[in-house]
């Protein structure tokens, strides 16, 4: 393949992915009669053939070059405007015109391409060293549709590079942010634990009660912070990698997992009311961990959320070879605008001050879901909130 430089082999291959050009130039040598046809681009100093179909050997191939201001289409580029003649001999203008007598042409017709901002790009063009009819309405609209046809081509090619260009950045910025939050997940842990395990310390040397408060909330706020660095991992785990990895088990305890996982939420809410409904008639294969982190992370959506005046409701169900888990509480329906996105990341329904979190314990609950290969949905009303998580067994 011979080597151009770079902008002029941008030209080409622009030309090259209209692949309807070569159709075009055929058809126009076969309507007209005439021998030669080419697509040009046209600058203020050169005039290059992007493609070309020659039948009389005029010697321009692909890449061949012009003196520009040997050209008719230098003068087409800056009126804006097509140039036909059947025979250069009789026309008034171009009968002691250079550009007819230096390539022994007698029936030329070119038309400009334009690109979006109505600049001329380049030229259309067709020239024999015999007369043609050319100068009718069939030939010029012929050359008019392709060349309009050309330049719309060009345009949308344009756009859609503009758009690659632009999304292969935003992938570039997206990867770059969550490895970022990988990084900063797993560097978290180790001054969490220093805080975890000094809190503990603190916690069997303190005896007043102001102190024990004290410990108390540091010990909460570690906890918590335990919940949103985890959250921060999974999110790059889902994002980064393939999704969970799971270590899938045949259990037949799982209602007592759930019920440990549902303690361990219900322990920062001591206040809320919760009732546990299981109905496990079978063993079921899961990784019981990532469930009951699905779980823990619903029910604590349904405190956040919920009506503290209502209980939360926790169900479990294996049969028909369907595991269900529902997690269902009152309060005011969620919007429409949220519900659309509520399992996307860090996406947040309306909280208390305090209660804010990064948005990620539903789309990780999601996730868990999927990796299961189940479902996880949400049916809202203002009597009630129903998560249902679905998977065959």
């Amino acid at each position: 393949m011979t080597d151009f430089p770079s902008g002029l082999a941008a030209d080409i291959a622009a030309i090259e992915r209209i692949d309807a050009v070569p159709m075009m130039l055929d058809v126009i040598t076969r309507a007209t009669g005439m021998g030669f046809a080419a697509v040009a681009r046209v600058t203020e100093d050169r005039w290059v053939a992007l493609s070309v179909k020659d039948d009389i050997s005029f010697g321009l191939g692909v890449g061949g070059e012009l003196p520009v201001a040997s050209t008719i289409c230098h003068e087409i580029r800056q009126s804006g405007k097509g140039v036909i003649f059947d025979n250069a001999v009789e026309h008034p203008v171009y009968c002691s015109h250079h550009t007819p007598e230096l390539y022994g042409l007698k029936s030329y017709i070119s038309l400009p391409i334009f690109t979006k901002d109505g600049t001329v790009w380049g030229t259309l063009c067709a020239v024999d060293p015999a007369p043609h009819k050319l100068d009718n309405p069939e030939t010029i609209g012929m050359f008019q549709l392709f060349a309009e046809l050309i330049g719309m081509h060009l345009t949308n090619r344009e756009k859609i590079d503009g758009i690659e260009v632009a999304l292969a950045e935003a992938r570039e910025t997206a990867k770059l942010r969550e490895q970022f939050i990988a990084v900063l997940g797993h560097d978290l842990r180790n001054p969490l634990g220093a805080i975890t395990s000094g809190a503990e310390l603190l916690k069997g040397r303190t005896k007043d009660e102001r102190g024990e408060r004290i410990v108390g909330m540091i010990q909460q706020s570690a906890v918590r912070m335990g919940e949103l660095i985890n959250n921060l991992l999974d999110l790059a785990r889902g994002r980064l990698g393939r999704g969970f990895n799971l270590n899938l088990e045949s259990r037949g305890d799982l209602d007592g997992a759930l019920l440990h996982a549902v303690n361990e939420v219900r322990s920062a809410w001591p206040d809320r009311a919760v009732e546990t409904r299981f109905a496990l008639t079978q063993p079921v294969t899961v990784d019981v961990h990532r469930i009951c982190q699905m779980v823990s992370n619903l029910v604590g959506n349904a405190f956040t959320h919920g009506d503290p005046a209502k209980p939360v409701k926790v169900s479990a169900a294996s049969g028909g070879d369907v595991l269900t888990v529902m997690v269902c509480n009152g309060g005011r329906a969620i919007a429409p605008q949220v519900l659309d996105k509520l399992f996307r990341p860090f996406t947040r329904n309306e909280v208390k001050h305090g209660q804010e979190g990064l948005g990620l314990g539903l789309y990780i609950a999601s996730e868990i879901a999927k990796a299961h290969g189940g479902t996880l949905t949400v049916q809202s009303t203002d009597d009630e909130t129903v998560f249902r998580f679905r998977m065959s067994l």
